[in-house]
């Protein structure tokens, strides 16, 4: 029995390392344009998170230290397979980037000056802009739902086109936002819900009279 465990767990962090290494590979961009993949892979193939749990660790990931996707396949592989899983699956991202950059490495000094090259990354870069215009629509879609939501939105995009606002500035201002927008709706609700258990109380009493 204990041998079975132990192949199913080998089992399991190899396979978390080769969705990761499979979606490393296989997108181009950065983090934000591995959103579609992720979540195809993660959320719809092997059910190891939800849309919504995705989208809170990409925002996480974003306010942290380090890559975006990175950060993603830390904290997907610790929730599946705690600090092995957090490992195999950061593996799992990072080697195909760490693979094709040593290849390359040796030539790209040859290709820098080559015109088929240059040609081919100005094709690169116009499909990164679309492929992170995808994953802002996406996340667009699922996190502007309030009214609240697009206000934060048009203040934190005017406010990182227009200032030289620092994005941690930004960042830890909308989360202090988040927090006391919670703490005051909470207590809003709480004194609706009290308000109406005395007002009911009241009228059964009226009703006994």
């Amino acid at each position: 029995m204990p041998l079975m465990n132990k192949s199913n767990k080998i089992k399991d962090l190899l396979e978390l390392y080769w969705s990761f290494f499979k979606i490393g590979g296989l997108t181009f961009g950065g983090g934000l344009t591995m959103l579609p993949m992720l979540e195809r892979e993660l959320v719809e193939k092997k059910g190891w998170t939800t849309s919504e749990e995705l989208l809170d660790v990409y925002a996480i990931g974003q306010c942290t230290p380090g890559i975006i996707a990175v950060n993603t396949a830390t904290f997907i592989g610790y929730k599946k397979g705690k600090v092995l899983g957090s490992i195999f699956a950061t593996l799992g991202m990072i080697s195909p980037s760490i693979i094709i950059i040593l290849i390359l490495a040796n030539f790209l000094k040859v290709l820098a000056g080559n015109a088929y090259y240059q040609h081919a990354m100005l094709g690169v870069r116009a499909v990164v802009c679309g492929l992170l215009a995808n994953t802002v629509i996406t996340l667009g879609k699922k996190s502007l739902k309030k009214v609240h939501a697009w206000l934060i939105f048009a203040v934190i995009l005017a406010l990182a086109l227009f200032t030289k606002t620092p994005t941690v500035v930004l960042v830890l201002g909308i989360t202090a936002y988040g927090i006391a927008f919670d703490i005051i709706s909470t207590k809003i609700k709480n004194k609706k819900e009290k308000k109406a258990d005395i007002n009911e109380a009241t009228e059964g009493e009226a009703k006994n009279d």
